[in-house]
């Protein structure tokens, strides 16, 4: 029985709906999509691991940013935590991306 989707999910796109969305515009077999989207997540995580900026001109740029370490409260027990310094992925909208959203 397929599973049933609310309202918001109806306008999400999961991994295999791009796959199958790039192989119909670059007329490649799903297999082939499949390989070139695992490949380009493949190095833009390389070059952020390397602390490499990732900017595609017309789309947006990918940046690590670093996240101190600090103090958080646990919400069910009030109780107070260390979190440790992090690095976290960022993504940018170029000017492109977003005159195609508002176009």
């Amino acid at each position: 029985m397929p599973r049933r989707r609310g309202p918001q999910e109806d306008k999400r796109m999961n991994k295999g709906e791009l796959v199958s969305a790039i192989a119909d515009k670059a007329n490649l077999g799903k297999g082939q999509a499949a390989e070139v989207l695992d490949a380009t997540i493949a190095v833009i995580t390389d070059a952020l691991k390397r602390g490499e900026e990732v900017k595609i001109v017309g789309f947006g740029t990918f940046t690590v940013a670093e996240r101190a370490a600090g103090e958080a409260r646990n919400p069910r027990t009030g109780e107070k935590v260390q979190v440790a310094a992090s690095k976290t992925p960022k993504f940018k909208a170029g000017a492109g991306l977003k005159d195609q959203l508002n176009a």
